[in-house]
């Protein structure tokens, strides 16, 4: 019952989420600056995404029961560019690309969702999810260096100090009372691949977002990251895709991680990204492994003691004070000259 209850919420989250921004149209839009004023709407669009993104791991969970990782990610991707090219059909929201920026967006694509999607799955057969989590949580941590260096987005103090805060009740969240970490070096090396290549995919994003509007992306990203993944598809899953025993649970799944993990979640993150920056977007993603413990908490029953309680709030506590402005000058450079 209580699986039943969260699951129909996901349902309910696009529709919170249009209501709530004074003008939705600006998602399909290329960056403006009377986008900036809208930041009601940008927070509940990041926020949106970091909730969708952690559900994606309950269904992930729920479809590897019938279908191999590749099979998982190829329908996903597959089924979301059919749902995107659809909605483009009856809307002239999706913009060609110039034949100058086609490297760019295969580089992207390349990066997220293809070597993303393959270090991460790959990964977390070799190390535990909460581990996984804590390596793909330090992504906050890089972001402002190359957001800095690639960017020029100003890094303030509060910034820092909020990043790190929150990072530490992340690890108090997924980690055991008494801290221990054992974890395959692999798996470890193949997460940090995976960390690294959601940085790229950040800052290629913000630069796209000056020229493209976020639904334009997020639909070339699946088409290209779709042709990527079928010949994996074929050569390692066909087969085995084609004896598994498929169920109406499986097939409901896969289309919640096509519509609100590979559709929804991209468009609003990256409308983010487009209004807050690459850094205070980033962010966001320390909340995924702490929504990902409640999310748990109610869908598979898993315990939610005091300790995650606590590091919820620590979580929170980060993440408000990064976003805090101040009058001060900003702390402009990471590495002192």
């Amino acid at each position: 019952m209580r699986s039943h209850s969260v699951t129909h919420a996901t349902f309910e989250l696009p529709l919170l989420v249009f209501k709530n921004f004074p003008d939705f149209s600006h998602l399909c839009q290329p960056q403006g600056k009377d986008m900036v004023k809208n930041k009601t709407g940008v927070y509940i669009s990041v926020v949106a995404a970091m909730i969708m993104w952690s559900l994606t791991f309950v269904w992930f969970k729920i479809v590897n029961e019938y279908y191999g990782p590749f099979t998982i990610v190829f329908l996903r991707l597959f089924l979301s560019t059919v749902i995107l090219l659809g909605v483009s059909w009856f809307s002239s929201v999706l913009h060609k690309i110039l034949r100058g920026d086609l490297l760019r967006f295969l580089v992207l694509a390349f990066i997220y969702p293809f070597i993303y999607l393959i270090a991460e799955s790959l990964g977390l057969t070799m190390i535990s999810a909460s581990q996984g989590a804590v390596i793909i949580s330090t992504i906050p941590l890089i972001v402002p260096v190359g957001a800095y260096l690639l960017l020029n987005e100003r890094v303030t103090i509060l910034n820092i100090v909020g990043i790190l805060i929150s990072f530490t009740g992340v690890i108090i969240v997924v980690m055991k009372r008494d801290f221990s970490f054992n974890a395959a070096p692999a798996g470890i090396l193949l997460m940090l691949i995976a960390v690294f290549s959601a940085v790229g995919y950040t800052m290629m994003v913000k630069k796209l977002t000056e020229k493209y509007n976020v639904f334009t992306i997020t639909t070339y990203q699946n088409i290209i990251g779709s042709i990527l993944f079928l010949p994996l598809f074929l050569i390692f899953e066909y087969r085995e895709f084609l004896s598994s025993e498929h169920s109406v649970r499986a097939i409901v799944n896969i289309g919640y991680l096509a519509v609100f993990g590979s559709s929804l979640a991209f468009i609003f993150f990256n409308y983010g990204v487009k209004i807050l920056g690459a850094m205070k977007a980033e962010i966001f993603t320390n909340i995924i492994p702490v929504l990902t413990a409640v999310f748990a908490y109610f869908m598979l029953g898993e315990d939610l003691g005091f300790q995650k309680m606590f590091g919820i709030a620590v979580v929170l506590s980060g993440l408000f004070l990064s976003q805090l402005k101040t009058g001060k000058r900003p702390y402009d450079h990471l590495v002192a000259p």
